[in-house]
């Protein structure tokens, strides 16, 4: 049975738009009959992986987000002297590998696959490789030599949020972990910022107006988020490599508790750290604790009613199904000065 790492975090943000909708306004989503304020699980899980943080953690095991493989190909392709006209040929039949070329005109665009595409540090080896030995020997690639995609690459982004490959399904990677959408513990509503910009040339000679006047939308609250990562799963991504999955486990713990999105931070500075995670492990069926908030949390204490929710949420459903959903659990809380990041790193990764 495979043993799963549980983390639930509440996180209070300050006036922010962290995740906009088609129409620059903060996500939202409706729960317990009322408005909350969303930010995406995409978005979140963007924001950790291509974090600092986990470059520094895991700089050479990451893979690289793209459709553009065929012109890194095509680049290193005329860099070595190849023609144009080949280059254009053979990046292209490498670039196919990972999903459909795109139908355009122009020679560069062509060389962009539909899809965005999940690559791999040893994919990029390959490719590389690759381009080299067409380079020396002037020929283009055979067939056997474009077989560059790994059934299980080594690389944690993909090994914790999975691939998907829409034209080489045989290829996709099973994601090790979940991320939930989080949403505000309590009711949010949307507010509007009207401003204005000043010319600093304007001396209200002749116009005493405002030259540039915009709108944005914004919110604040505290938000649950809920993370589950099966970690048999994760070290069978990794091909075994049971070191490297707590190398994993411990970069994106600490970007689950550090990282924000990057939306709108030059004009709102929302960055915050969590201020609670509970952390659980076991080979129970894994559950969210969201249920905990679909009566809305209200008062001016709402960071505290939240984590008395969290954990009275926790001890129903341990009382009701008549077992422990983790083995073992270990709780930081920021606003009571109670335990530590390390302590809870330690805890998940041993």
């Amino acid at each position: 049975m495979s043993q799963f790492i549980q983390l639930h975090v509440l996180t209070s943000y300050p006036p922010s738009n962290l995740n906009r909708d088609d129409m620059g306004r903060p996500k939202t989503a409706v729960m317990g009959g009322v408005n909350r304020l969303r930010v995406s699980s995409q978005s979140l899980k963007r924001a950790w992986r291509t974090s600092d943080l986990f470059a520094e953690a895991l700089g050479e095991w990451k893979g690289t987000r793209t459709k553009r493989v065929g012109r890194e190909a095509y680049q290193q392709l005329t860099s070595k002297g190849v023609e144009a006209k080949k280059a254009l040929e053979w990046a292209a039949a490498i670039a196919g590998q990972f999903g459909k070329l795109k139908d355009g005109k122009d020679e560069q665009e062509a060389l962009e696959i539909e899809q965005l595409a999940h690559v791999a540090p040893e994919e990029w080896q390959r490719i590389k490789a690759l381009t080299a030995v067409l380079a020396a020997e002037s020929r283009a690639p055979e067939a056997c030599e474009l077989e560059l995609l790994r059934h299980r690459p080594k690389a944690v982004d993909i090994a914790l949020f999975g691939r998907m490959l829409a034209s080489n399904p045989g290829f996709n990677v099973e994601a090790a972990a979940q991320v939930a959408h989080a949403l505000t513990v309590h009711a949010a509503t949307v507010d509007d910022d009207y401003f204005t910009a000043v010319d600093d040339l304007n001396q209200y000679q002749d116009d005493g107006g405002a030259s540039h006047i915009g709108e944005t939308g914004f919110g604040a609250g505290v938000f649950y988020l809920y993370v589950c990562i099966n970690r048999d799963l994760l070290v069978e991504n990794l091909q075994g490599d049971a070191e490297l999955a707590n190398r994993a486990i411990a970069a994106l713990l600490e970007a689950v508790a550090k990282i924000s999105p990057t939306g709108k931070q030059n004009s709102f500075a929302s960055r915050a750290y969590a201020s609670y995670i509970l952390a659980e492990k076991g080979p129970q069926q894994p559950r969210s604790l969201a249920v905990a908030f679909l009566k809305p949390v209200n008062g001016q204490d709402q960071l505290k009613s939240a984590i008395d929710a969290l954990t009275s949420q926790r001890d129903n459903f341990d009382e009701v199904y008549g077992t422990g959903f983790a083995d073992s659990s270990k709780t930081m809380s920021a606003d009571a000065g109670e335990g530590s990041l390390d302590e809870i790193i330690r805890f998940v990764t041993e």
